[in-house]
């Protein structure tokens, strides 16, 4: 009975948003969920993020019909009193209810065989091209070959990340373990814990890492107030060796990019052994330790440490590729401070997001990821079928007067510059204060 309804504000419901006293709302009835966010398969970065909020758009972003069966064991008894939907999450919703019906979220193709095959074909061309070949030049050609081989399977595991590419859970978390920290290197749960952070606090500078790259790169000049990164929970500090890098960011952004994987690698450990709280630990370390097991191996077969060298940074450097396409969905995009908000979830994720336009046969080489906006909406949908679906997506942007930017390669890579560049020159004057450094001041006063 309608009478018989309990209801808190939407005030009342903010007062709940911290740890171990964590209350969400969807469609208007109001979820406990304190006890159960460290067992949240995506985590608790991204309840914690949303705590106190009304999360429908992003829960059906990422969750399939079936997860709505298991929300009745959270229900408070309490419905949200001011509960409203706007028009643009109306509509975003009618869009997500109409991709279900028509299976596209279901419908994977044999992309991910494909992709598992092109994988194998690279590693068979790169075993034989170091074990089986004596020139520099076949060494250096497996190399590059080794770089695009980590590109696939990046991709395979953000696909498995997102959604299930395999038959079963077991198969595709195999698959994870396989492309992901086998062949990469780099921890299915280190990207896990960053990228649904990313994917819910999207460009937000204190709650999404991937904006947070103090003191090598910063896209907004808020980087230069020391801010305190929601995500890591530590102060970013701009002193002068920040300034100083962040000063030519538009000049390193590139050779940074080449040798990226290092950090990767590095976040990888700290993660793996940190007290952090994590499924499946012993797994992703076995995965790194077989990694760290074929990868020096495979090096130490060549002949000379100068080709050894060549061949590690050549492979680093292919991977360039990729780091900076993700770099070009988001640098030159709208930014925003503090947590992401229930009820603009379209909005954030417009204003966040850059597309990437190319031609069909070359979905392949960006993984589906050129069309950001599309995954940052519709996460769970395999990539074959974000093609499909972005003209219904730019017609809601275009209905709802929201932004819609698809940009070529090149105009892409101008617009991050751009923005790098701008920081970069911001940081540079000398009326904005940081501690004296007399290195600093000699390189820019005197050229």
């Amino acid at each position: 009975m309608e009478g018989d309804k309990k209801y808190i504000t939407g005030e009342e419901l903010k007062q709940h948003n911290k740890e171990g006293d964590l209350w969400i709302s969807i469609q208007g009835k109001v979820y406990n969920v304190s006890d159960w966010a460290h067992e949240h398969p995506g985590g608790d970065v991204p309840l914690l993020n949303l705590a106190g909020q009304d999360v429908t758009d992003a829960f059906i972003a990422y969750h399939p019909g079936t997860a709505w069966q298991y929300l009745d064991k959270f229900f408070t008894g309490y419905y949200l009193k001011d509960f409203k939907v706007s028009e643009t999450s109306k509509d975003y919703r009618r869009l997500a209810s109409e991709f279900a019906k028509l299976g596209l979220f279901e419908k994977k193709g044999h992309i991910t065989m494909y992709a598992l095959a092109s994988i194998a074909l690279m590693f068979c061309v790169v075993l034989y091209g170091v074990l089986c070949c004596q020139s520099v030049w076949a060494h250096l050609g497996s190399a590059l070959v080794l770089g695009f081989l980590w590109i696939q399977s990046a991709y395979i595991g953000h696909d498995s990340g997102h959604y299930q590419v395999m038959k079963s859970r077991g198969y595709n978390k195999f698959a994870q373990f396989v492309a992901g920290n086998s062949l990469t290197g780099i921890s299915i749960a280190w990207w896990k814990w960053t990228h649904n952070a990313h994917h819910l606090a999207c460009n937000s500078l204190d709650y999404d890492p991937d904006l947070q790259h103090i003191p090598v790169f910063a896209v907004n000049s808020t980087f230069f107030n020391s801010i305190k990164s929601c995500f890591y929970g530590r102060y970013l500090d701009f002193d002068p060796v920040a300034r100083f890098f962040v000063s030519y960011q538009h000049w390193t952004f590139y050779p940074v990019m080449c040798v990226a994987r290092v950090n990767l690698y590095l976040q990888t450990f700290l993660l793996l052994f940190s007290k952090r709280k994590f499924p499946d630990r012993a797994l992703n370390i076995l995965g790194i330790l077989i990694f760290w097991t074929w990868f020096p191996l495979l090096v130490s077969c060549l002949p000379n440490w100068p080709e050894r060298v060549m061949f590690v940074l050549a492979s680093f450097a292919v991977t360039a590729i990729q780091h900076v396409q993700f770099c070009l969905n988001h640098f030159a995009a709208d930014v925003y401070t503090g947590p992401p908000k229930g009820n603009d979830w379209f909005e954030k994720q417009t204003g966040g997001t850059l597309d990437i336009s190319c031609s069909s046969w070359m979905d392949w080489f960006y993984g589906g990821l050129q069309f950001q906006l599309e995954h940052h909406l519709f996460p769970r949908m395999p990539r074959g079928q974000l093609r499909r679906v972005s003209p219904l997506v730019q017609d809601l942007c275009k209905k709802h007067n929201l932004s819609y930017r698809s940009l070529s390669f090149w105009e892409a890579n101008v617009w991050t510059i751009r923005r790098l560049r701008n920081v970069a020159q911001q940081a540079r004057d000398l009326s904005n204060p940081v501690p004296k450094n007399m290195l600093w001041e000699a390189v820019n006063t005197h050229g």
